[in-house]
């Protein structure tokens, strides 16, 4: 993810917020003294804009209730993530979500979301993170379910226990408006409508808005979205396109994504289009533009292929069947690296916001984290990519840019807070993004040229498809390298304020 003017803005002033909408200054315009975070007007957890209409608390629906108590335990209502305690659920591993969506004029989704998993325990009961609009049935390998709903959790109980090892489907039915979240520090993300339709961009937790998911990166899976929307609109997701059926009134597409992916990148994008159609060597390329940016289309188009050229040859193959782009309306002034395909809200991207969120589909969702805290794994990565993209045949290099970064005070906020523990507020922070690549650079230049390409190729083929943490990426470095490298990561990753030895 990147903020919308990130490569040419000005020096933020003190009073702004500092989150990932904003711009990450160049090494020349960064305030010598940390941003102040003032606290905004957040959507309480669990309840936001997509609420409205319903009563999260309200008693359970009408579903069969077991007449003795059901063999097995509740699956937990989160996976213990140090700044996401409440997102994802444990007991199950889901392995393929279905989502069928219709959208009308107006905003109203009546949508159909079927999840196969597979349960890790006997489960009585098992949880899904939902915020979205009114359910209108549960129902679990074909029987209705009892459920409830509390905050976030969509709590399910179904007819009879659910064994250990054995695969089960769950279908969940709901109609109403989806809506963002809405978070001071953390902007406004989520199902976000737009002039014409609505958009999904998610991260951190903004996939319960308009998918009941078990939310978190850790649980990844497979898609498949079947999107009927009215005859005049279209309709883009996730990964390689499949049917347009056009009935009457309305237009249905199809797309499926086949590799993995963390629920907080699957995507919907909803509205009129420019779509163009290429190729990266052997991989298709789709990208679509709203008509107030069709004058972008072209270069928006031409760079995406040449950014995912440049990136098979820097970080390995590409990991995914297609790649893209999509370029909305919502004036949201930032990026994200929806799989497979980026969003751009609100503005027309530049070349090096194009290469950082393609450096993304590497790292970040190929190679997910395994917990939040690790953020820099993804940021820190996607802003180097940037810096390597401006080395190609110019006198600028990784090495320059990290000095004119390292010149400032120990007190800027590139420095502050350490990118290997940023706390939930700052999980977009400036030194995120500026520290996390400085990391890599001095990894660069503590083992030389070769064995550094050779660790990122290495952890992008290791890691592909599925989770991974900072102490494994770091043990990828020592084995690769052959050098002890855990005084630098300490430094760079943990130690206050600007490094001084590494």
């Amino acid at each position: 993810m990147a903020s919308a003017s990130a490569a040419t803005a000005p020096a933020p002033a003190v009073s702004e917020r500092l989150f990932r909408r904003m711009a990450v200054p160049q090494p020349e315009a960064v305030p010598a003294s940390p941003l102040s975070v003032e606290p905004g007007p957040d959507t309480p957890p669990g309840a936001s804009t997509a609420l409205e209409g319903c009563d999260p608390t309200k008693a359970a629906t009408p579903g069969p209730a077991p007449a003795k108590a059901v063999a097995g335990k509740a699956g937990s209502s989160g996976l213990g993530d140090a700044y996401f305690r409440d997102a994802g659920n444990g007991g199950y591993d889901v392995r393929h979500y279905d989502v069928a969506l219709e959208y009308a004029k107006g905003g109203k989704v009546d949508a159909t979301v079927t999840a196969t998993a597979v349960a890790t325990q006997h489960l009585s009961r098992f949880n899904l993170d939902f915020r979205g609009p009114k359910i209108v049935d549960v129902t679990v390998n074909g029987k209705r379910a009892a459920h409830r709903r509390k905050g976030q959790e969509l709590m399910i109980t179904p007819a009879s226990a659910l064994a250990a090892g054995k695969p089960f489907t769950v279908v969940v039915r709901y109609s109403g408006r989806p809506g963002p979240v809405r978070n001071g520090s953390l902007g406004t993300y989520g199902w976000v409508p737009s002039r014409d339709g609505a958009v999904v961009v998610a991260e951190p937790d903004g996939a319960p808005t308009w998918l009941p998911v078990n939310d978190h990166p850790r649980d990844k899976a497979t898609y498949a979205f079947r999107i009927t929307v009215p005859r005049h609109l279209q309709a883009l997701a996730n990964g390689a396109p499949g049917r347009t059926v056009r009935q009457g009134s309305t237009t249905m597409y199809e797309w499926s994504e086949k590799s993995p992916m963390a629920p907080y990148l699957a995507m919907v994008a909803i509205g009129k289009f420019q779509v163009k159609r290429g190729m990266a060597g052997k991989t298709p390329v789709i990208t679509a533009v709203d008509p107030r940016f069709r004058k972008s289309a072209a270069d928006l188009h031409k760079t995406t292929i040449k950014a995912l050229t440049w990136g098979a040859e820097k970080f390995g193959p590409y990991p995914f069947a297609t790649g893209g782009g999509i370029v909305d309306d919502p004036r949201l002034d930032y990026a994200l690296e929806t799989q497979e395909r980026p969003v751009y809200a609100g503005f027309a991207p530049d070349g090096a916001f194009i290469v950082h969120e393609l450096a993304h589909q590497w790292f970040g969702n190929s190679v997910s984290l395994r917990d939040w805290p690790d953020i820099w794994l993804n940021e820190g990565f996607a802003t180097y990519a940037e810096w390597l993209w401006r080395e190609r045949g110019t006198k600028d290099s990784a090495k320059k840019i990290f000095k004119r970064y390292y010149r400032q005070p120990g007190s800027s906020p590139i420095f502050n807070p350490p990118p290997g523990r940023p706390g939930r507020r700052e999980l977009f922070s400036f030194s995120v993004y500026i520290r996390g690549a400085m990391t890599l650079q001095a990894l660069r230049q503590r083992v030389g040229d070769q064995a550094f390409f050779k660790i990122l190729k290495t952890w992008a083929a290791t890691y592909r498809d599925s989770n991974a943490s900072t102490p494994q990426f770091i043990a990828v470095a020592e084995k690769t390298s052959g050098k002890q490298l855990d005084k630098l990561f300490k430094a760079w990753l943990y130690t206050k304020g600007k490094p001084k030895k590494w």
